[in-house]
């Protein structure tokens, strides 16, 4: 039940029809007695500026969602921003500071990480390889960093992305080994695909998968379907793997925290969520 107590987080993208974290929040926030809810907001990139300091100025307002194609604008309308923000160049959710001020945070690669760990995988001194250096690719690669993984190779089809990424790695973690230019992923132990290769039908795979060690760790970002033709051939290669959908529930968690509610697992959020 909505009433006028209730705690307002504004899910900021265009279009909303695709939007899945609603069906995730909003029936653990009923589960659990927790006075808010999730909102979807269609708002175009032209109005983004604008609404988002707006929608910061209503008296129920407790904290923002950022999706498509907002995650990178609106690092220039942030007072503060996290570490994990400031090296993706991009934001995915926003809350009030004591002062009225917005902060900014970067989720994710926090889910892909705790996905991976949650697995009983190691990232500290791992090698590992990210195809795609956009919005969530560059997410995944602050969290990687963050985890202490120790080489970290990157590859986009377009190379100046992945060499600004590389740059914002380098000027925040000096002691990280960083590759631009190669999508072979022959020698690494973790590799993922942060590109939307496995989006349309006939899409090539993002890497040569012979040339991954069956041992690797494989990681997918592509929501369209559990299995993706990329996931289909690392299984079928005997490799270790994650799925896109277990990053979204798998962030969650950090997001709550981040909003100061009561926090939960991704089992949890599996269980009630209405997807």
């Amino acid at each position: 039940m909505i009433s006028g107590t209730t705690k307002l987080i504004a899910h900021l993208g265009y279009p909303t029809e695709t939007f899945k974290a609603p069906l995730i929040y909003n029936p653990y926030f009923e589960k659990n007695d927790i006075d808010a809810v999730v909102v979807p907001m269609g708002c175009k990139a032209e109005d983004f500026p604008a609404f988002l300091k707006l929608v910061f100025r209503l008296s129920n307002i407790h904290g923002a969602l950022i999706t498509m194609p907002h995650k990178i604008s609106v690092m220039a309308l942030l007072d503060k921003m996290s570490k994990n923000a400031q090296v993706a160049g991009a934001c995915n959710a926003v809350r009030l500071g004591p002062d009225g001020s917005l902060i900014g945070d970067m989720f994710d690669g926090e889910g892909f990480v705790r996905g991976m760990l949650r697995q009983g995988r190691e990232i500290r001194g791992r090698r590992a390889l990210l195809v795609g250096a956009g919005g969530v690719g560059s997410a995944i690669a602050a969290s990687l960093a963050r985890a202490d993984v120790a080489d970290l190779a990157l590859y986009d089809a377009h190379a100046p992305m992945a060499k600004e990424l590389a740059a914002r790695l380098r000027q925040h973690y000096p002691a990280l080994r960083v590759t631009v230019g190669s999508a072979d992923p022959d020698g690494y132990d973790i590799v993922v695909n942060a590109t939307p290769l496995g989006m349309k039908e006939n899409d090539p795979l993002p890497v040569d998968v012979s040339r991954i060690s069956p041992s690797a760790f494989v990681g997918e970002v592509v929501l369209k379907q559990e299995i993706t033709p990329f996931l289909a051939a690392v299984r079928e290669r005997g490799c270790p793997f994650q799925v896109g959908v277990d990053m979204l529930f798998e962030q969650i968690p950090a997001y709550l925290e981040f909003f100061d509610f009561p926090t939960t697992t991704a089992q949890e959020l599996r269980a009630v969520a209405k997807i």
